[in-house]
């Protein structure tokens, strides 16, 4: 692969690349939107990538081209970067990538680059081809300019700068993306940001299966809104409880706050919180705030004219699902006969809830999950943002040829859009290794 990128570069830009850089997508096996609540999440990266081939060069342009034809050339001068939050196209995260690296270190003549850019990650599938993207261009454009970072900060720039496109992350896809190590999943903490190994069963694979519906979270408002109702039910927590609530930004601070269990904070919302979802004026109300104060203080740009906000279901699937993360990582730890059968309930159990308290499934995702079940999965859920993308199952390595074949054959074989892309939409994959540079010989 990487001879042929080499070739196409030279195709393009007319000279050889000097260097070349890869970073992972990954598959969240359990921790669905909670790492911006500050929970910590348990990912593993899979082998599919995003790879750039890089030649630094002195004139300040950045010249962005890409091995698949659907995705125009771009050049832009690296003193003049503009990022259209609009149309999130792909070249827009790699300039986030770049723009993050030049803020860092106060780049003010930044390296100009040429740069093809070869992807086998499938796009808008919940597999982080965005955020592996926006890693490796962070990570060019470093080597470029000659600086050094360590992995972690590189991982905490580059979560910082996928906002410049609009999407509140929360930091998972970017810290697995440079923090992983083949062979073993991690789980990831944030602040301060850190990974532990987490050795996964011997006799079970994990099998990815993508939807084929498209879910890009920068071009819908499904996951912001997300975001936004985990904070707002922060805010009405913290004040239920006497907390400081305008200091409050995330669901974990309130258990921080309080000194209690998970358990005792699913309580707690079920004291605090009703089920019927809250209006605009009710947040105001509850908090003794005006509606121009929650828009300009609270609302994000993109939830300005969001009317009603569920907060009970949002903050119930959080500490719930913070919860089955620990719970997931110390069935690894001890390793029990029976591990394999508790880490499938617990991946159920979050897809139910991803499903139900959260909203985040669809009916594609849904009956995936059943096939998936049915032809001898142990445990199925959605995996990444939701509403689109793809599964992840725990499959017995002994049923594993079986239930590929299977699952082949319900879904994909009998629609026609999904056998075309049944290549890339249904694989078992492993731990892989994080961001790489490689330099030309």
């Amino acid at each position: 692969r990487l001879l042929k990128l080499k070739e196409s570069f030279i195709a393009k830009f007319g000279s050889a690349p000097k260097f070349y850089v890869r970073a992972p997508g990954r598959v969240n096996l359990i921790g669905e939107h909670i790492d911006y609540c500050g929970y910590a999440v348990l990912p593993m990266a899979i082998e599919q990538d995003i790879l750039i081939a890089v030649e630094p060069v002195k004139t300040e342009v950045v010249q962005l081209a890409n091995t698949n034809s659907l995705y125009l050339d771009f050049s832009a001068s690296v003193n003049n970067l503009q990022i259209n939050k609009t149309k999130p196209q792909w070249h827009n995260y790699f300039l986030c990538g770049l723009k993050g690296i030049q803020e860092h270190f106060g780049l003010n003549n930044p390296t100009g680059m040429n740069c093809l850019l070869d992807g086998t990650i499938p796009p808008s599938s919940g597999l982080s081809s965005s955020s592996a993207l926006v890693c490796c261009a962070g990570l060019v454009t470093l080597r470029a300019n000659g600086k050094t970072l360590s992995k972690v900060e590189l991982a905490e720039i580059c979560t910082k700068s996928e906002r410049y496109i609009g999407t509140e992350g929360g930091g998972m896809d970017q810290s697995i993306s440079f923090l992983a190590e083949e062979g073993t999943a991690k789980l990831i903490e944030f602040s301060p940001l850190r990974a532990t190994d987490v050795r996964l069963p011997s006799g079970a694979a994990f099998v990815i299966a993508n939807s084929c519906v498209e879910m890009n979270k920068a071009a819908t408002s499904h996951y912001n809104i997300r975001v936004m109702e985990c904070r707002l039910a922060t805010k009405l927590l913290s004040k239920s409880k006497g907390l400081d609530w305008k200091k409050m930004l995330r669901l974990q601070d309130v258990q921080v706050k309080l000194g209690v269990s998970l358990e005792e904070m699913l309580t707690i919302v079920e004291e605090v919180l009703h089920p019927e979802p809250y209006s605009t004026e009710e947040i105001c109300k509850c908090l003794g705030i005006s509606l121009e104060d929650l828009r300009s203080q609270i609302l994000t740009q993109n939830t300005q004219n969001v009317s009603t906000f569920k907060l009970y279901q949002r903050a119930k699937h959080v500490y719930s699902e913070a919860a089955r993360v620990l719970e997931f990582k110390k069935i690894c730890d001890e390793a029990p006969a029976n591990a394999i059968q508790l880490l499938g309930e617990l991946m159920n159990q979050s897809h139910i809830s991803c499903r139900e308290m959260y909203e985040c499934s669809c009916p594609e995702l849904d009956r995936l999950v059943d096939i998936c079940m049915q032809f001898g999965a142990v445990g199925s859920r959605l995996t990444g943002a939701g509403w689109g993308g793809c599964t992840v199952s725990m499959v017995p390595t002994d049923k594993l040829n079986t239930f590929l074949k299977n699952v082949k054959k319900a879904y994909y074989q009998n629609d026609v859009q999904r056998f075309t892309l049944e290549n890339n939409s249904l694989f078992a994959t492993k731990p892989g290794r994080g961001a790489l540079v490689f330099v030309e010989a």
